[in-house]
């Protein structure tokens, strides 16, 4: 039972994104209000109703690649080494990620993720459905920060909100400088002293429950 259950659920996982590899591919030739979802439906080779099982909204089948990140944060605090602060943990984290060139992190310059990046950032009804995105992975982490002893639910909705803000900016300001023209790995230096400025700027004032000003969190 466990084995069929394991290969639907990569058959899954194939049949979502072959639709949001097709979807991606027509609107970067023809542009997304060009492209229904009915010409996404006949280039993955399924029916409208087994697209809109996946994706129920035409922007989803963008979007969805940022949605698999919603709660990455909330589990990077709850996954952390025994003693770790989740602070330390989600610069870490971030740092891994750079190192990576981990396209969550703005930083990489492959063809594929440029041509992504360039669509997501010229198409108005993709930018207007992100905060939705960004707001629950937010209220994910701030759960997650909750659930640490002896923290206040609002100060973990707060810390959430720097914490999650903060990645953004790092991130948004990697793309930029990919969009620009820049190699990722002429850029991965000033990355890495940006994102240690940005959480040294997050500890110092959220103070030391979350992690302290501490590069390494030790």
């Amino acid at each position: 039972m466990g084995e069929q259950t394991g290969l639907r659920e990569r058959k899954k996982q194939r049949t979502r994104w072959a639709i949001s590899s097709a979807a991606v591919r027509l609107f970067q030739e023809s542009g997304f209000d060009r492209v229904s979802v009915a010409d996404v439906a006949a280039a993955a080779e399924v029916s409208k109703p087994t697209l809109f099982a996946y994706f129920p909204t035409k922007e989803d089948l963008v979007l969805h690649r940022f949605a698999d990140h919603e709660t990455e944060a909330a589990r990077v605090v709850r996954e952390r080494a025994d003693g770790e602060a989740p602070l330390a943990a989600l610069r870490r984290h971030f740092l891994d990620g750079l190192d990576r060139h981990d396209p969550i992190t703005g930083l990489n310059d492959t063809r594929d993720v440029l041509d992504f990046q360039h669509l997501l950032y010229s198409t108005p009804a993709l930018l207007a459905r992100m905060p939705a995105y960004i707001l629950r992975g937010e209220e994910a982490l701030a759960d997650a920060l909750a659930e640490t002893d002896g923290t206040d639910p609002f100060a973990a909705r707060l810390a959430a909100g720097h914490i999650i803000a903060t990645q953004r900016v790092l991130s948004t300001r990697n793309v930029e400088e990919m969009r620009a023209g820049r190699a990722a790995t002429d850029v991965y230096p000033e990355a890495v002293a940006r994102a240690h400025a940005a959480f040294d700027l997050v500890a110092n004032g959220l103070g030391a429950d979350f992690g302290g000003s501490s590069r390494t969190g030790r």
